[in-house]
């Protein structure tokens, strides 16, 4: 597994909570914040598993 899968995993949690206490305490900057934490996260993620695919045909 690449790293570009974990540590995009980690944003799209860290974004998800930060937009979740955003949406419970009514700031829309730590609600934008943390939606755009989310996205960045789930490109890292999809990098990641396009690299292993790349990765594992090499292999073969």
């Amino acid at each position: 597994m690449s790293t570009n899968r974990v540590e995009g995993a980690i944003d799209k949690g860290v974004g998800a909570l930060k937009e979740a206490a955003g949406k419970a305490v009514g700031n829309e900057r730590l609600q934008a914040e943390g939606a755009a934490q989310k996205a960045k996260g789930d490109i890292q993620n999809k990098v990641g598993q396009a690299q292993d695919k790349i990765g594992d045909a090499i292999k073969r």
